[in-house]
């Protein structure tokens, strides 16, 4: 459904919390795998809901002019590079780095703004910075070796 490893390993996840959440509300004698998927299919429409919202906000973030500071033209070159990566991962990752990394929220803390489990909003950040890793990697490869 979500198309996406790193969006579908969060669904599972947060289905699994939900699922021990709600455990007492689970019909003994039904069947199991059709109420987990049930609470699957919901938090997907709801989360796809919400990203909706969010990815038009973050549109209209992109197209904001980047702020301008008193840094040397080599420090702005380096955070106008740094944002064209990040606009290059998935916004659930990059929503998590940001948070945690630039906003230097808690893991508890960005955890509560996006309303996911501490063990998600780690697990998102460990994969934004290793999908970001890998971006830089193609990035240089691309320029070659007279860009480093």
């Amino acid at each position: 459904m979500a198309r996406d490893s790193a969006i579908a390993d969060d669904l599972v996840q947060d289905t699994i919390v939900r699922a021990l959440d709600k455990a007492d509300s689970f019909a003994l004698g039904t069947n199991l795998r059709a109420w987990c998927f049930a609470i699957l299919r919901n938090l997907f429409l709801e989360q796809h809901r919400r990203g909706r919202r969010e990815r038009i906000a973050l549109e209209d973030y992109s197209h904001q002019p980047a702020p301008t500071s008193e840094s040397s033209p080599h420090t702005q070159t380096e955070m106008q590079e740094l944002e064209s990566l990040l606009w290059q991962i998935s916004p659930l990752l990059r929503e998590a780095l940001v948070l945690v990394g630039a906003q230097e929220l808690t893991y508890a803390e960005a955890a509560e703004i996006c309303e996911v489990e501490v063990g998600t909003m780690k697990a998102r950040v460990s994969r934004a910075r290793a999908a970001l890793k890998k971006v830089m990697a193609a990035q240089d490869q691309k320029n070659g070796p007279e860009s480093t």
